[in-house]
């Protein structure tokens, strides 16, 4: 039998064509390489020889994936599969709300020829299809058969047994449906369609000469078992043909007769993220997770398990988008998977796993193959006795150093096989000899520098006092070596405005001196010693400079600032004093004065939805972009605390923190009674977190794959070498990979990231991370082992990579496009055959469309006047360094119902779909999403748990300008304090709380993150955008 996935119907029947597709980029928008596309058509991944879903020999799966066998040992077992299991099934006949006739069109812009010419040009650049798109359009009609609604079975009804449970099978979603609806477009999300139901409850057309109920008004409710829906849907207008120039190219077109009344898919039936997320974690949740089997599928991120490294990394160091990777690269571009590894290097593990070994060779350093320079991990194969091994990498036969030599066992395995950590685990690191240092001299410890914007609006606000005060503490608790007392880190300070102080803090000063520079076009360091001191020796006269800045510039009236300069200077103290180090930047407004850097106010909300849009996140001047390269190089790593009250350019000055491995925070509009505890946090995490400077990364890869492009805060100055002044636990790199050579199934494919990096002691380290996927012939092994988290994040980072270079709405055209290309891959070469009406899922990739549809909604891909040029450059710069686990909470929120909790437990409570369908008048929600803290309070919220929670009487008392709880000391309170402080932890920023009334004015912000439902833009909901991508695989089938 084969493959068979996650089945659903969207709310019509017929794909519609003349629907102009063009094939999806693997990320890549846009190569000027390609040279057969005219302008403004993306390049494809590769030569598009054949139609999506080509042929490929169908047979039986392949047998189970090998363990890859650590020196010869022989395989064993099969990697457990990930199912989430089939969904409930409704045992009763959905309950269908009244529907309305409409001839009004809410969709504007009839198809323009130029754009159906543009398409079908893409198309014939694409060698996709080979119809022309007008003609088809021409005659596209509507017709329906009646469906059921299925529950978990093969057919087109299935019916609840008793009996032993099944394997998971596809959920097959059949709602009746007549209509098409229409793609989305920047202002209009994809059709959402007025229900249509009978008035005797059962699914299909109404009978003849039934009685039709009129709409409902807004507001009210639909009938029972069916969640409000937004006011404002019809049918597309009949006869006209129309445009969509935000979303999806191609609708539907001419059609004869009234509008056929359409129906809607039941929510509650739908692939649910939640279910995905609970199922894994009961099946998986608090177990050992051994990395020992090759190709395996790691739990997912939001499962707490206990990994135990034996002889691949740990899913909390590399994720893949699929852990089994096609044979050859006809394969993958027949699938459209990104094949790509999402590497978190310094990733924190938890107190109850063992921390990476360190191995030391003395002056010989690590042992490495001599041709592609792998290093030796349990992938090598050793032979004659002992005396080589061969490179799994490259297959080069090495030479064993005699120093490292040691007979095998009867299997070919070396005696002290788990003796070694290179030989038995999947990461581990080495001691750098001065090979692996600059100049080949070991490197000195590296240094901290604060500086601190003293320009009249900080002093003022106290925002210069609040720094300082901090410092004393913080300084504290500089990073170490765990082995040591005390930190290595030496620390220096500068302030500035239009001109820089610098201050000589010599242990031996009675008091710091102060030293200005005035010349910030060329800026130089005007002294070295006392400039970069230990802490610990000079703390005294820190401290009481860290006193005398407020006063000292308290009646300072400089208000312009520069930045370049700043940056400038401290990277070139660290340069002075040889060594590599972090800059602290406190900076709160655009950079105006007179000097390299400077900035004017280009903020212009007429560019959105317009092919110039990208200029919005383009640097203004080159200046950042070098100055970023000229840190990278000398190891000079930035980050940057804003505190803006207006516009300050992010993408500009955001690009230096972004380019050097360093963080950007954001204090939109800082206020010191409210705002004050989320960046003292950030500051205090930031500075205590683990972190590696000056560090240089390659990734190596089996022979038949390369690593082709690269995601993140990185420069590379080559094809190979990711540079970062700075990595830290929470920044990830993304990696995509292509063929180049056919992949063998016996094999498989290897992948090891090496990071040579400088410790927070001063000692150069290697740390290498290796991992084993398999490698399939058969299509449906590749669709099993994906892993959506990892696919969107790879998503993420190549849509906000290309907004630089191309039209946002291209963009969102090839993430729709290519989700519907894997998806109709799947269907055509893996699934059951089924009705056309059916959208077919692949088991691994059922939420999929869900992540793609809210990363299609995020305000860097969809632009509105109402929010800030430099939200939408930060959150676009955020994303680029993100993790899986961030990825998926920023793209997916967790919405907590905080009056369901069990006070005795101090549990986190499941969390529930988000969707407004699921708050309540009398309910209480928890809405986080990684920057972002929300409690809503319904309006009917019981009186006790107000009293228990905000120490007032009612919800008319509760001050909503509050960022803390206040501490009231009863079970209610201590149990939210505790949630709260549970799902902060590990997050990378800070989340502030923002409590929000229902009805209340900032609730439009808290709706934004209500995912599931139409976007308060017009972006469009799960529901319609599963219709979108049901239409498009539609076409691409036909």
């Amino acid at each position: 039998m084969s493959q068979q996935g996650y089945v659903t119907t969207p709310p019509y029947s017929q794909s519609q064509s003349g629907m102009g597709l063009s094939p999806p980029h693997y990320g890549h928008y846009g190569d000027p390489s390609h040279a057969g596309a005219p302008p403004g058509v993306m390049k494809p991944a590769g030569p598009m020889g054949a139609a999506p879903g080509a042929g490929l020999p169908q047979g039986p799966p392949p047998p189970g994936p090998h363990q890859f066998g650590q020196n010869g040992a022989p395989a064993q077992g099969q990697p457990p599969q990930r199912f989430a299991g089939p969904l409930p099934v409704n045992s009763a006949a959905p309950s269908y709300a009244p529907y309305s006739l409409t001839t009004q069109s809410s969709y504007p812009s009839p198809m323009s020829t130029s754009s159906v010419s543009q398409l079908g040009s893409q198309l014939n650049a694409m060698h996709i299809n080979s119809y022309d798109v007008r003609a088809e359009m021409r005659h596209v009609g509507d017709w329906s058969p009646p469906f059921f609604l299925a529950g978990s079975g093969m057919g087109p009804l299935s019916v609840p047994s008793q009996g032993p449970p099944r394997p998971p099978q596809p959920s097959i979603l059949q709602p009746v449906s007549q209509s098409l609806p229409p793609p989305p477009t920047a202002l209009n999300g994809p059709g959402a369609l007025a229900p249509a139901h009978r008035q005797d409850g059962f699914p299909g057309p109404a009978p003849p000469g039934a009685q039709l109920q009129p709409p409902p008004l807004p507001g009210q409710t639909l009938g029972p078992g069916c969640p409000p829906q937004p006011a404002g849907y019809s049918p597309p207008m009949p006869g006209a043909q129309l445009t969509y120039p935000g979303g999806f190219p191609g609708g539907p077109a001419q059609m004869a007769g009234p509008a056929p009344a359409p129906r809607k898919l039941d929510p509650d039936s739908i692939p649910s993220p939640i279910q995905v997320i609970e199922s894994d974690r009961a099946a998986r949740g608090g177990q050992v997770y051994a990395t020992s089997t090759r190709g395996q599928v790691p739990p997912l991120v939001t499962t707490d398990c206990v990994v135990q490294d034996q002889g691949n990394a740990s899913p909390r160091y590399i994720r893949c988008t699929t852990y089994c990777f096609p044979c050859t690269s006809d394969m993958a571009k027949q699938a459209q998977i990104p094949l790509a590894a999402v590497i978190t290097p310094f990733a924190t593990i938890p107190p109850n796993e063992t921390p990476l070994y360190l191995v030391n060779h003395g002056e010989t350093g690590p042992v490495r193959c001599n041709r592609c320079k792998a290093y030796m991990c349990p992938f090598m194969q050793f032979t004659e006795g002992g005396r080589r091994f061969q490179c799994a990498f490259c297959s080069c036969v090495n030479e064993v150093p005699a120093f490292y030599f040691q007979h095998l066992d009867h299997v070919g395995r070396r005696l002290d096989h788990y003796e070694k950590p290179e030989l038995s685990l999947g990461s581990y690191e080495y001691v750098a000899t001065l090979d692996y240092c600059r100049n080949n001299k070991p490197p000195n410890a590296p240094a901290f520098i604060f500086m601190i914007d003293v320009s009249y609006s900080n002093v003022k606000s106290g925002l210069v006092k609040l720094v300082c005060e901090e410092l004393k503490t913080v300084l504290e608790k500089l990073p170490r070596e765990e082995q040591e007392e005390t930190s290595a880190i030496r620390v220096g300070f500068i302030t500035y405005n239009k001109v820089l102080h610098f201050f000589n803090v010599k242990s031996n000063l009675a008091q710091p001196q102060m030293m200005v520079v005035t010349d910030v076009s060329e800026v130089f360091v005007p002294l070295l010693d006392g400039f970069l001191v230990n802490y610990q020796e000079s703390q005294s006269v820190i401290h009481n400079l860290l006193d005398q800045i407020p006063e000292m510039f308290a009646d300072s009236n400089e208000n312009e600032t520069v930045f370049a300069p700043v940056v400038q200077a401290g990277m070139e103290a660290l340069k002075a004093a040889e060594c590599p180090g972090k800059l602290f930047v406190f900076h709160s407004s655009l950079p105006t004065a007179e000097a390299p850097g400077k900035l004017r106010n280009r903020d212009d909300k007429k560019l959105i939805n317009t092919d110039k849009e990208k200029m919005l996140f383009q640097p203004q001047t080159s200046v950042y972009e070098s100055l970023a390269r000229d840190c990278v190089a000398h190891g000079c790593c930035v980050t940057l605390f804003l505190f803006p009250s207006q516009y300050v350019d992010v993408a500009s000055l955001g690009l230096v923190p972004h380019l050097t491995g360093g963080t950007l925070y954001k204090y939109s509009n800082f206020q010191m009674h409210l705002d004050s505890l989320q960046f003292l946090n950030d500051l205090r995490n930031d500075i205590e977190k683990k972190i590696g400077f000056d560090a240089i990364m390659r990734v190596r890869t089996s022979t038949g794959f390369r690593a082709t492009d690269f995601f993140g805060g990185i420069l590379m100055n080559n094809t190979t070498d990711v540079e970062m002044a700075a990595i830290d636990c929470d920044k990830a790199v993304t990696v995509e990979f292509k063929h180049d050579d056919k992949l063998s199934e016996d094999s498989g494919a290897l992948i090891q990231c090496a990071v040579l990096y400088t410790t927070v002691a001063g000692q150069r380290r290697l740390r290498i991370h290796n991992l084993g996927l398999n490698c399939s012939s058969q299509l449906a092994e590749l669709y099993k082992s994906c892993e959506t988290d990892a696919l969107i994040n790879f998503f993420a980072k190549s849509a906000f990579k290309a907004v630089l270079q191309q039209p946002v709405k291209l963009i969102r055209e090839i993430l729709v496009n290519q989700t519907a290309h894997m998806l109709a891959c799947y269907r055509k070469n893996c699934a059951s055959p089924s009705a056309a009406s059916q959208l077919i899922l692949p088991d691994s990739m059922k939420v999929l469309p869900v992540y793609m549809n809210s990363l299609l909604k995020n305000c860097v891909l969809l632009g509105r006047p109402e929010v800030a040029t430099d939200e939408r450059a930060f959150q676009r710069q955020l994303v680029m360094s993100m993790g899986v686990a961030d990825s998926q909470l920023f793209l997916y929120p967790q919405l907590l119902p905080l009056h369901t909790v069990d006070v005795t437990s101090k549990k986190v409570p499941a969390a529930v779909r988000c969707s407004e369908t699921r708050l309540s008048e009398e309910g209480m929600f928890l809405l986080t999403n990684g920057l972002t803290m929300f409690l809503w309070l319904g309006g009917s919220s019981p009186p006790e748990l107000i009293q228990g929670i905000f120490n007032v009487p009612s919800l008319a008392h509760v001050n909503t300008d509050m960022t803390v709880l206040p501490e009231v000391g009863n079970p209610y309170s201590q149990t939210l304090r505790v949630i709260m402080g549970i799902i902060q932890h590990k997050r990378p920023y800070s989340m502030k709380l923002v409590l929000v009334k229902q009805r209340g004015q900032p609730e439009v912000a808290f709706r934004q993150l209500l995912v599931e439902d139409k976007g308060p833009d017009g972006g469009p909901s799960y529901v319609d955008f599963l219709c979108c991508v049901h239409k498009a695989v539609c076409q691409l089938l036909n």
